[in-house]
């Protein structure tokens, strides 16, 4: 497979850019997103056999089940983010190694509905706390420690809306490709 078809597998719907202004629409857009996605993803997953959460969604990458659980995880570290920046000015964050957490025996063995659970809690605390944010909340910021960037908490709801459906559409394509049985 040639590195061009690699990116499109690795980055299908591009990479995430922020927007030059952030608008209402955009809150709005993407925290509908957020609301939306864990019932999305579920039912994509939903009548995948054991052996289809085996499978890389793309070379050398992880398998759907190692996936679903990289989502909930960093999902789930994004909610916390929020709270120190709503909490903390201008928080360092703790990163984590969400390769060394996808090797992890639970993230290659775990069933999916656990993660599909948390997820889908984790996803009605941040949406219910997002839409009682004012616009002086969303310009808080958390610092990323790699690099010393800083996330404005605006851009980070885009971030993980982006990151929801980024992956969901790594599971989806792979589907497509190779488990329609339609």
């Amino acid at each position: 497979m040639e590195y061009k078809d690699l990116e499109k597998l690795r980055y299908p719907i591009g990479k995430y850019e922020v927007p030059a202004v952030i608008t209402e629409a955009h809150i709005s857009d993407w925290i509908e997103s957020l609301e939306r996605f864990p019932q999305r993803l579920s039912q994509l997953v939903e009548n995948l056999s054991e052996e289809e959460l085996e499978t890389p969604y793309r070379p050398g990458g992880w398998t759907v089940r190692q996936t679903v659980h990289h989502i909930a995880d960093s999902h789930h570290n994004s909610y916390i983010r929020f709270k120190w920046a709503l909490t903390e000015d201008n928080p360092i964050i703790k990163p984590y190694d969400e390769k060394a957490w996808s090797d992890l025996f639970d993230a290659k063995s775990a069933p999916i509905m656990l993660s599909l659970d948390h997820l889908s809690a984790v996803h009605a605390k941040l949406v219910y706390l997002l839409r009682g944010l004012s616009r002086y909340h969303l310009e808080r910021k958390f610092i990323h420690p790699d690099g010393n960037v800083e996330a404005p908490l605006d851009e980070n709801i885009g971030r993980y809306a982006w990151h929801g459906n980024h992956h969901y559409t790594h599971i989806e394509n792979l589907v497509k490709r190779s488990f329609d049985k339609k």
